[in-house]
């Protein structure tokens, strides 16, 4: 479990919220509109209620004692780079910094962000892929360089092993896992038969995967 601050909720501020306390954190929430915060009462450890560009402010919340800070101002530009530069001056251990556009993030990581996340552009991304080839079932950016896909697997490949259609060899994509009638097999044997219902998660270079997936 770890102590998180999020600063900002709107809607990004709200999923991250919810998806963090799903995953046993101890979360604290800060907005200086009361109304973004008021129905998470119940569910976070700690409501406050005050403007992160007031150095007072910031200095109140106990920065040094989160493992992470969220700063997820989506609108306002300046307010976020202010509250980046507080929160890291103050102490704040990791901060991750919601951005918008490449020049927003360049600025935020000068600035005192360890990391930047852009969540609308990665949603885009990820909705681009899936939908852009035929078979894909879902997509994750692993960083600038490697990719997982899930997809069904190529007609030719199903009533063949893993080992007979020599997929490493020959595509130069790892097999993570294959989803089988409600059953995941993790890190297949190479003996493992393909269906044409599987569901198959490859791991590889981006360029690598993206030419397997143009034969789908």
């Amino acid at each position: 479990m770890k102590s998180i601050l999020i600063i900002g909720m709107g809607k990004f501020g709200h999923h991250l919220c919810a998806d963090l306390i799903k995953n046993g954190n101890d979360i604290m929430v800060m907005d200086k509109d009361e109304a973004k915060v008021r129905d998470l009462i119940y569910d976070v450890t700690k409501v406050q209620i005050g403007d992160c560009t007031d150095p007072q402010v910031v200095k109140a919340l106990g920065i040094n004692n989160f493992d992470l800070i969220f700063v997820c101002i989506g609108t306002n530009f300046q307010s976020s780079l202010e509250i980046t530069s507080l929160v890291k001056e103050m102490g704040g251990k990791y901060v991750i910094s919601k951005a918008n556009r490449d020049v927003h993030a360049k600025f935020l990581l000068r600035n005192g962000a360890d990391e930047v996340i852009y969540p609308d552009r990665d949603m885009a991304e990820r909705v681009a892929k899936k939908y852009s080839a035929n078979h894909v079932l879902d997509y994750v950016a692993l960083n600038d360089d490697y990719s997982i896909y899930e997809i069904n697997p190529p007609e030719s490949w199903v009533g063949k092993s893993i080992k007979e259609n020599n997929v490493r060899q020959k595509y130069n994509v790892n097999i993570v896992t294959v989803k089988e009638a409600g059953k995941n097999r993790v890190l297949p044997l190479p003996d493992y038969v393909f269906k044409a219902d599987d569901a198959v998660m490859v791991l590889g270079l981006n360029a690598d995967v993206d030419k397997l997936v143009r034969k789908l």
